[in-house]
């Protein structure tokens, strides 16, 4: 009879208490700083920060936030020539980023990011309680994008029995039904919406999959509201965790019991909450911008400061008895600072704000984020000019963001001059507003 060998709560590299963690962060964080200046990219924007007290608030501060339009600016070679760092034998893998643009950016990754990035996953995993007890239905995209099959091979290495589907994109889910029927797993991954149409869909076939051995559930990819939350738990029967991560660095971290945030890998990824104006560091508890410093998986890029553009709050407390009490808690505020994800698809406002008003058929325009049978929408208001072609031409603009954002919205024809009257009394026009 062979014998698995699973790894153990002492191979997550969980700190032994909060001062170890410290320190590693401090440390990491002077190495950060050291892998950043290998960059061409970076040259010139340490010459006002006093290295030798880097790690200081002040000096600290003077790091310029490093946002998305900055990289968006770069076409593929200077990308890879002027930011990445390392040698090209040392690439060991390539991972595709969520993606708020048509033009994805693809990170390279060494053994050694991989490294501690499958511990990041390992993390998200055990914390949502998956271990040698538990098969799991796997629902994420495979491919080059790395959730799926970094979860997948994490889950492995952890003893949990992973059924390999895919997203449904790659297995129709019919076919994951029967997988589902044919394997009992106890265990669902995958993004919340995708979670929601399978079970509505073993509804049509008489299937009740809050009747099957499925006890726990783990998201990611995707914002989780309470109301989704609930409506998943309740068709599968099942406890729903949420897990967070980055492709720029890795996934860095998940619900524990308390439900109360996701307990963040501060020894593997430095995390401030600014205020999102003035990028002063707001008080524990409040709300503000994440943005976030790799110390591990930073050995081809360098991401210092990044602007990830998610509102949130931090703090320490809700002790568990659980060794990630060590970690911070990190809530999203369920809205963001510059783009919004959409079926795990990120759409950045000013690209689509560019693409509408470079159309001349566009007037003015307003975007809502709903929830509606089951799953996400873009519904798209639309003002226009009159023409002879405007069927053809709305047809075509939705074909163009449909290739631009991998989203393809409802659009709304409306009146014009409305969406102009309903911005009055605003001090800001909110163009994009998220509903669900």
């Amino acid at each position: 009879m062979g014998i698995r060998v699973v790894d153990t709560l002492h191979n997550l590299d969980i700190p032994a208490n909060r001062d170890v963690s410290l320190e590693r962060q401090s440390e990491r964080r002077k190495n950060a700083v050291m892998q950043a200046q290998k960059s061409a990219f970076f040259r010139g924007m340490f010459d006002k920060v006093d290295l030798d007290n880097v790690i200081e608030p002040e000096e600290w501060a003077k790091i310029p936030i490093l946002d998305k339009e900055q990289l968006r600016n770069l076409d593929a070679e200077t990308f890879y020539n002027d930011f990445c760092i390392g040698a090209r034998r040392d690439i060991t893998e390539y991972w595709r980023s969520g993606g708020s643009t048509g033009r994805p950016l693809f990170y390279p990754r060494t053994e050694l990011d991989i490294h501690y990035g499958k511990i990041g996953f390992k993390r998200v995993l055990n914390v949502a309680g998956f271990g040698p007890d538990d098969i799991a239905h796997l629902s994420l995209p495979l491919g080059i994008h790395p959730a799926g099959h970094m979860m997948a091979r994490c889950g492995s290495e952890l003893g949990v029995g992973m059924v390999w589907a895919g997203g449904g994109n790659t297995l129709p889910s019919k076919a994951q039904l029967d997988l589902l029927t044919l394997f009992k797993p106890t265990a669902w991954i995958g993004m919340a919406s995708y979670g929601i149409q399978l079970a509505n869909l073993a509804r049509s076939e008489g299937i009740a999959l809050a009747e099957t051995d499925v006890a726990k559930i783990l998201c990611t990819a995707e914002p989780l509201s309470a109301s989704k939350r609930t409506k998943i738990s309740e068709l599968w029967g099942a406890q729903v965790r949420d897990a967070f991560g980055m492709t720029e660095m890795m996934m860095l971290g998940a619900e524990d019991a308390s439900l109360n945030g996701f307990r963040f890998w501060d020894d593997y990824a430095y995390p401030e909450v600014l205020d999102p104006e003035t990028f002063e560091p707001v008080a524990e508890g409040e709300e503000g911008l994440l943005v976030v410093t790799s110390l591990v998986t930073n050995n081809a890029t360098p991401f210092v400061r990044w602007n990830t553009g998610d509102i949130v709050t931090m703090r320490y407390g809700d002790l568990q008895g659980s060794p990630y009490d060590v970690f911070p808690l990190i809530k999203h505020a369920h809205r963001t600072a510059g783009f919004v994800k959409v079926r795990g698809v990120n759409v950045g406002f000013t690209d689509f704000e560019d693409l509408m008003f470079k159309s001349p058929l566009v007037t003015d325009f307003r975007v809502e984020i709903v929830h509606q049978n089951d799953r996400d929408e873009i519904d798209l208001h639309l003002e226009v000019t009159d023409s002879d072609d405007q069927d053809q031409a709305i047809e075509a603009l939705r074909d163009l963001v449909l290739r631009t954002f991998d989203v393809n919205p409802r659009i709304i024809l409306g009146t014009r001059g409305d969406i102009a009257k309903a911005f009055e009394g605003n001090f800001k026009p909110v163009r994009f507003a998220d509903l669900r």
